[in-house]
């Protein structure tokens, strides 16, 4: 998603990013204040195209400073959903305030107050990395004695001090994506709109970038997230909607939807791909339901260890079994499906 920067040469309200060495030890994640007024409300928020509707009349608010996240499988309407939030797509029904203003009649207003990070890095790769920071304020009307220095902070922020000089063609994967983010804050947003901001990162890449965003929280700002990576859902988000063609199924904190849609435990059984299925009716009884997959049966169970000495009591022998917590991924299968979707 991307949206058009406008605003005025008035350097806006400075809001010191957090620092301290890259890693991973954070403060504990907390929702904000339940008594504060949404930063994001929608109520009926309907988006269509022709005969086809993309959003179906959903509801749903973001308070100042929490981290959202909007889960659905390709199609859901994340991406729409995303549009309307930043003021580039005009809703076909229902309402919704961003920052206490109308998107649909107030774009440029709304749009000065978010930062955007878009799927696919659109850096410019001639440019250095302090260029991309200079020239992306200045679309914002930015004075350049304020781009300066933010332009320093925003480099250590992202950790590429020592590639500011560079040009983004030479920086690595992770280093593009911390530049995008870094670029998304030159003009001190209240909300940060993410999506998928992971993608294509190896697992290191992905933890200093959580890294980052868990230290823009801790400075107020309000993050709206997408992502199909379950595991970065329940590090980022405090609270989450499941989208599914378009309707909201499921909303709540990872952990009340786990609580909610899931068991404690999964045991994980494996007979053969051709035995799997025969093996079920022998399952019967033994934890509270049981899935099928291709190359794998899924028992949900409280306690995934006693469900495992049933099993073997029954006679029955896995050629693998693993116990694990249930886990966001288990949630987002069972209210959407496992069907591939394109």
């Amino acid at each position: 998603m991307d949206a058009t920067p406008t605003g005025s040469s008035r350097a806006p309200a400075r809001a010191p990013l957090p620092s301290g060495p890259a890693g991973c030890d954070h403060a504990p994640v907390t929702s904000a204040s339940p008594d504060a007024a949404p930063i994001i409300a929608a109520r009926g928020l309907t988006k269509t195209y022709g005969d086809f509707t993309a959003v179906d009349s959903i509801d749903f608010e973001v308070a100042p400073g929490e981290s959202f996240g909007l889960l659905g499988p390709n199609g859901a309407g994340k991406s729409t959903t995303m549009r309307m939030i930043g003021g580039t797509l005009n809703r076909t029904a229902g309402s919704m305030l961003v920052t206490g203003l109308d998107p649909d009649t107030h774009g440029p207003e709304v749009r000065a107050s978010l930062g955007v990070v878009p799927q696919q890095d659109n850096l410019d790769t001639e440019l250095s990395v302090r260029d991309n920071l200079m020239v992306y304020g200045r679309y914002f009307g930015l004075p350049r004695p304020y781009l300066r220095e933010k332009a320093d902070e925003l480099i250590e922020f992202a950790q590429l001090t020592e590639k500011a000089r560079s040009k983004v063609n030479d920086l690595s994967g992770g280093m593009k994506r911390r530049l995008t983010i870094a670029r998304s804050l030159v003009n001190e947003p209240r909300v940060l709109l993410l999506d998928e901001p992971t993608t294509g990162l190896d697992p290191q890449a992905r933890h200093v970038l959580w890294d980052r965003l868990f230290r823009l929280k801790e400075v107020g700002v309000t993050l709206v997230v997408t992502t199909h990576f379950m595991d970065e859902a329940e590090q980022l988000c405090d609270r989450l909607i499941v989208v599914d063609h378009g309707s909201i199924r499921a909303e709540g904190s990872p952990r009340e939807l786990i609580r909610t849609y899931s068991t404690r435990e999964v045991l994980e059984l494996r007979f053969g791909a051709d035995r799997n299925a025969a093996a079920v009716p022998r399952l019967e009884g033994i934890g509270e339901r049981t899935e099928v997959l291709p190359d794998r049966v899924l028992l949900y169970a409280d306690d995934a260890e006693a469900a495992l000495e049933a099993v073997t009591s029954r006679g029955l022998e896995p050629i693998t079994s693993l116990v694990r917590r249930s886990s966001l991924e288990d949630v987002f299968l069972h209210l959407t499906g496992r069907s591939l979707i394109d």
